[in-house]
């Protein structure tokens, strides 16, 4: 993971991967009239689809044999103090960039109808808000990082604050000041990194850089307050329900499938690299906390009244399998948590799109308020049944391999953390299936319901392309482990030497 030994690839895919969503955004936002939305919604279908086609050579050209970072880009951006305009990806990195872009494409589709009111706003804020995120991503530099990883609160910010629910304004400051002040903390260990390596902000000289136990312990808490927010990790998790019940679906399916992942990958792309003696001794306070989230929460989740709510608790649980396999330092837990992290994207972000679905037509999320969707929606019901499986861990689902390979390596690494880990697979069936009971199945509930119409063409494909991805990833999730699986030994190997 040495800077001299990093890949390099002479055209620009990633900072076309980053401002590709971001140009067209601004075109959206300029060209875009609320008495002309079709415009709005054509240009940002382009740049969404365009976005993600450019980050395909980032697949089709990628080495899986070197852990070393590829598609690397370098440019003076500070000089005063050493801070460049430096990208590039690994097989940590790479699924992440992809993912993005191709849920971007999925939410711009799934507001196509159903966002009225200033639609070119609306369709602006999620393009920019992907190139954003891809830069998260992508960043090699601290100050880049920081830079991008802050900015990406605000577009979240103003889906939430202007097309959210009814506590909208709420949610939106209570998600804002929860990951801004988390993320303070993290500026101080940065700027104390650069002093620390000589007046660098490259974070990969930064991993190679000697630290004492006690500056190694600061920097890991420092950048935990900002990624555990973020993941977020148990207690401080309260912003993520309200958020999600008062988002508009594609802020849900967003914040669920990209955004919570953007506190995950800090841990594997700072705190455990660049602290690793304090990873170690810290890391039985990190399981603890993971196996709290993934079940404590799963409890609360199976109490919830609001299908929203109930899918919030999940993710909560679900990332907390993500941590605890990063935690345990062995292959199948790392591995297993960033499989987790790539089909809880899917998952969540499917789930998300179903309860929109319904939500479109009967403007309630209460379970209590459905029941016997199943003789009305036969088709909607396949893929929201399909999806359940999945948030519960169905084998031949996504769901199921990130949990089994964390639950494997948590085995390894100590058999009752194992067993504790695999409760979560009855309760995540506890409360999805629960869910999928008393919403589609049984009789009629109510004269709404009877009401009710299937999913149209672009509901269809929508749902179909997100469970071809769960379905795929859940068969043969072999591409997927190929491509991370140098880059997670190195940082294994990275990590079990001793910085003191």
């Amino acid at each position: 993971m040495m800077a001299s030994d990093m890949a390099s690839n002479n055209f620009p895919w990633l900072t076309l991967a980053i401002f590709v969503p971001i140009v067209f955004g601004l075109l959206v936002l300029a060209l875009g009239r609320d008495e002309n939305p079709g415009l709005a919604r054509k240009l940002s279908l382009a740049g969404a689809v365009l976005g993600f086609l450019v980050t395909i050579p980032l697949y089709t050209g990628f080495d899986n044999t070197t852990p070393a970072m590829q598609f690397v880009e370098m440019a003076p951006w500070i000089s005063t103090f050493n801070v460049n305009y430096h990208l590039g990806v690994d097989g940590i990195s790479l699924w992440f960039v992809l993912l993005t872009a191709f849920i971007t494409i999925i939410v711009v589709v799934a507001g196509w109808e159903v966002i009225t009111k200033r639609v070119a706003q609306y369709m602006a804020a999620f393009l920019i808000l992907s190139g954003l995120m891809v830069g998260v991503f992508a960043a090699l530099d601290g100050l880049l990082f920081y830079v991008f990883f802050e900015a990406t609160l605000i577009p979240m910010y103003i889906i939430v604050g202007v097309w959210g629910g009814p506590n909208r304004v709420y949610a939106a400051f209570k998600f804002f000041l929860y990951t801004l002040m988390g993320s303070l903390l993290t500026l101080i260990a940065f700027i104390y990194l650069w002093h620390a390596s000589g007046g660098s902000f490259d974070i990969l000289t930064w991993h190679q850089t000697k630290l004492g136990y006690t500056p190694q312990v600061l920097i890991f808490v420092a950048l935990l307050a900002a990624f555990a927010v973020k993941v977020p990790m148990w207690p401080v998790h309260t912003w993520l329900p309200d958020a999600h019940v008062e988002a508009p679906t594609g802020g849900s399916v967003v914040l669920a499938a990209i955004m919570l992942k953007l506190g995950a990958y800090g841990f594997l792309r700072f705190s455990l690299p660049i602290a690793p003696d304090a990873s170690h001794s810290l890391a039985g306070l990190m399981i603890t906390l993971s196996l709290i989230a993934v079940i404590y929460i799963g409890l609360v989740a199976i109490v919830q009244e609001d299908m929203k709510k109930l899918v919030a608790y999940s993710s909560v649980a679900h990332m907390g399998f993500v941590t605890l396999g990063f935690f345990i330092f062995n292959t199948a837990g790392i591995e297993g948590a960033i499989v987790q992290m790539v089909s809880h994207g899917f998952v969540s972000g499917a789930m998300f799109l179903c309860i929109g679905v319904l939500y479109d037509r009967m403007h309630s999320r209460r379970i209590a308020d459905y029941g016997g969707v199943v003789n009305v929606m036969p088709r909607f019901v396949t893929f929201f049944v399909l999806f359940s499986m999945a948030n519960s861990g169905l084998p031949a689902t996504s769901g199921f391999v990130g949990e089994f390979m964390v639950i494997m390596g948590a085995v390894e690494h100590n058999f009752w953390i194992g067993l504790l880990a695999a409760t979560a697979l009855i309760l995540g069936a506890s409360y999805s299936l629960w869910m999928v009971k008393r919403v589609a199945f049984g009789d009629i509930a109510n004269d709404h319901v009877r009401e009710l119409t299937d999913i149209n063409t672009r509901e269809f494909l929508l749902l179909g392309v997100m469970a071809i991805a769960v379905l795929y990833m859940g068969i043969y999730p072999k591409p997927f482990t190929d491509v991370m699986h140098v880059s997670v030994e190195a940082l294994l190997q990275h990590v079990s030497v001793s910085k003191l």
